[in-house]
């Protein structure tokens, strides 16, 4: 069954929502670079990760590319993912894989709307996961862009690959189960899709996706 991660939790709330609604990871964003609405402090993380304890996984989004700094940030938190939104030097990589062997590793792959792959994948050394998610030139946005990609392109680079991996980029309720049938991906990862006018989480949307993606 394909695996589900709900991103950008901002409040215990919208945890709780989304482990409510049966994801099995959700994503909290620390460490902004790039232009995002939806990061939070290392404390507000740390709350929503305690406050999981184990229901699910848990995975930092970040932009940063110390890996110093990213190690610190998960002990701190206690996430069991991190999720790497940079071009991260792979040295850099090679300290947090070495430093923390039992968090999973999610790499970016930047699709542009047309399907083509904006970085290069295959220096990647250090990957459990790896994320297809669209870029948006314009607003300098790495990820919760709200926009699709051409999925076409995206089922031919996941043959290529040989580690599971995360479709993203213009997901919602609607759409996925779509996407899902097209892709094959191991999951679905969803921002912008599941929030209402103000920029929260919708109860419904979340379990309308949830529910979609597993069916």
């Amino acid at each position: 069954m394909v695996k589900v991660k709900i991103c950008a939790n901002k409040s215990v709330e919208e945890a709780k929502m989304c482990l409510d609604a049966g994801a099995d990871i959700i994503g909290i964003l620390v460490g902004q670079e790039h232009n995002s609405s939806d990061f939070i402090d290392k404390y507000k993380a740390k709350e929503i990760t305690r406050f999981v304890d184990k229901r699910c996984d848990v995975s930092l989004v970040t932009h940063l590319t110390d890996a110093d700094k990213i190690i610190q940030l998960t002990k701190f938190i206690g996430n069991n993912i991190i999720q790497l939104h940079s071009d991260i030097n792979e040295n850099e990589v090679e300290k947090i894989y070495k430093s923390l062997p039992n968090v999973k590793l999610v790499r970016l792959i930047h699709i542009s709307k047309d399907g083509k792959v904006c970085n290069d994948y295959k220096k990647m050394k250090y990957v459990d996961y790896y994320l297809l998610d669209s870029f948006n030139l314009q607003t300098n946005q790495v990820g919760g862009t709200g926009l699709t990609h051409d999925w076409n392109k995206s089922a031919e680079l996941i043959k290529k690959l040989n580690k599971p991996v995360f479709l993203a980029g213009g997901l919602n309720p609607n759409n996925v189960k779509q996407a899902i049938s097209l892709v094959h991906p191991y999951g679905v990862d969803v921002n912008s899709g599941c929030k209402n006018e103000f920029g929260m989480k919708d109860r419904n949307k979340v379990k309308n996706f949830i529910i979609n993606a597993k069916s």
